[in-house]
């Protein structure tokens, strides 16, 4: 019996030690799938890291390169400068007065450029904004400014493709480097697009992911008082779908309507006449031959910074202003209508929000005026995309075919090169077939943008969302919302 007892002992030792051998191997083959995984988190950080370089590159190339700097901050500098000085922002030759006092080299710039600074269309709400930056001196302020542009717009980046990598890794890298580098236009101007984009893309995730709603709150608020016609339907979004998120629109409404309250005060103590300066400033810079004309022979839409709203498209058919708003206004109306019923309709889902996002994003963008660094709220389609290319089927090649096409055909690069390439293009007076063709060839921003719009209301009321499993890549990652 001894024999038997000391047999059954040593046979249950080698058990256990065998039992202890096979959770190292899985230990070892789990540490090797995680490194694989953190080494690809790293090789994906680094190409994004790239396209942010090269954007940052030729940015600071081009803001070199231009007299005075690139338009954009220069416009809502001097503007806000104006208004702390005591003087009228929104009466031209007041502000012009002001510019040359400071020292703005006027002389140097195009016809365009002095248009741009002389003529002040930006909402009251952006002076509480760039007051802070208008106190320092010019070079400082560019600096500071640009600094919030750009490391607000990587940060919204950055957390689109980390949602976007959960479930399609290869497809949100490949969409993110495509955005990163071509924002060269808005790092070098410092347009208050930028901000507006980062800050409305940033609100976005933190209402979905239920996390820093306060500062989410913000942030949207602050794009809303700065560009309502970027920020307004994103936010439009949150009101109809109920619930929490309405709670969160009204909060963000009521910290914007703070804003817009303390700036006009201000503004009316100042400028007594800025209402009927504004409108009359807003139609010149809209009016034919005014930098703002969506007309095809118009200096709006023949630089990298075109115009791509659908007025844009419908003016190559007719020049008459009230035709072709009525056009856009119809198609626009009729696609926004068939978005509000399916989110009215539809339960909501964290998941689903991001392409009734999408959807309505692109649509904004063909409402009213809006130029190219407008369209990089197209980052929302990252995790979209991403989320419908794990469902795998012709709806994930759809998906990746629209959404490359919309955020290429709105890069600055890819129109730079358009530019030239239909430079002398002159087939509008040729017919319909010389106008479509045109069209097709000098116009694609606003065509992706329609149909972009389209396709992800589409998705959105059909139901789809995106695949029950996700992919885990990287540190941290967890299922999107």
């Amino acid at each position: 019996m001894a024999g038997i007892a000391a047999f059954a002992r040593l046979y249950l030792v080698k058990k256990s030690k065998c039992r202890r051998t096979e959770p190292v191997h899985l230990l070892l083959r789990s540490q090797a799938m995680a490194s694989g995984k953190a080494l690809k988190h790293k090789v994906s950080l680094v190409v994004l890291l790239l396209g942010s370089c090269i954007s940052l590159y030729w940015g600071v190339s081009l803001q070199r390169s231009v007299p005075g700097g690139m338009m954009g901050f220069p416009g809502i500098y001097y503007g806000t400068r104006c208004l702390l000085h005591g003087c009228d922002p929104y009466n031209p030759a007041q502000l012009q007065r002001f510019d040359e006092v400071e020292g703005y080299p006027y002389a140097a710039g195009s016809p365009e450029r002095r248009e741009s600074i002389s003529l002040y269309v930006n909402l009251p709400g952006t002076f509480l904004v760039v007051a802070p930056f208008a106190l320092l001196s010019p070079g400082p302020a560019h600096v500071a400014w640009s600094a919030l542009v750009i490391g607000s717009f990587l940060l919204a980046a950055y957390l689109m493709w980390r949602i976007g990598v959960s479930y399609a890794p290869g497809i949100a890298l490949f969409l993110g480097f495509i955005l990163l580098s071509n924002c060269e236009i808005l790092f070098a101007g410092g347009n208050s697009a930028g901000i507006v984009v980062s800050f409305s893309i940033i609100a976005v995730w933190c209402f979905l992911k239920n996390r820093f709603v306060v500062a989410g709150v913000v942030c949207l608020a602050i794009a809303l008082v700065i560009k309502p016609h970027d920020a307004g339907l994103i936010w439009l979004y949150f009101l109809i779908a109920g619930g929490l998120n309405r709670k969160r629109a009204l909060q963000v409404i009521a910290v914007a309507a703070a804003f817009v309250a303390a700036a006009v005060l201000w503004l009316s103590l100042v400028a007594p006449h800025w209402i009927a300066e504004y409108r009359t400033n807003l139609a010149t810079i809209s009016a034919p031959g005014g930098i703002n004309e969506p007309g095809p022979y118009s200096t709006g839409v023949s630089t990298p910074d075109m115009v791509i709203d659908l007025q844009t498209v419908i003016s190559v058919f007719t020049r008459n202003s009230h035709v072709y708003n009525l056009v856009t206004y119809l198609i626009c109306g009729l696609v926004f209508l068939l978005w509000a019923i399916a989110v009215v309709r539809s339960q909501f889902s964290p998941q689903r929000a991001w392409f009734a996002l999408v959807a309505v994003a692109a649509l904004s963008m063909l409402v009213t005026y809006h130029r190219s660094y407008d369209a990089k709220l197209l980052l929302l389609s990252v995790p979209a995309c991403a989320m419908l290319w794990s469902r795998g089927g012709r709806v994930a090649w759809l998906a990746l075919l629209i959404s490359t096409a919309g955020v290429f055909f709105t890069g600055d690069i890819p129109l730079a090169i358009l530019i030239l390439a239909t430079k002398g293009l002159h087939t509008y007076t040729r017919g319909l077939t010389g106008n479509l063709f045109a069209l097709v060839l000098s116009r694609p921003a606003p065509l992706i943008l329609l149909i972009t719009a389209v396709f992800y209301t589409w998705a959105f009321a059909r139901g789809y969302s995106a695949h029950e499993t996700p992919v885990m890549t990287g540190p941290g990652d967890t299922p999107a919302s």
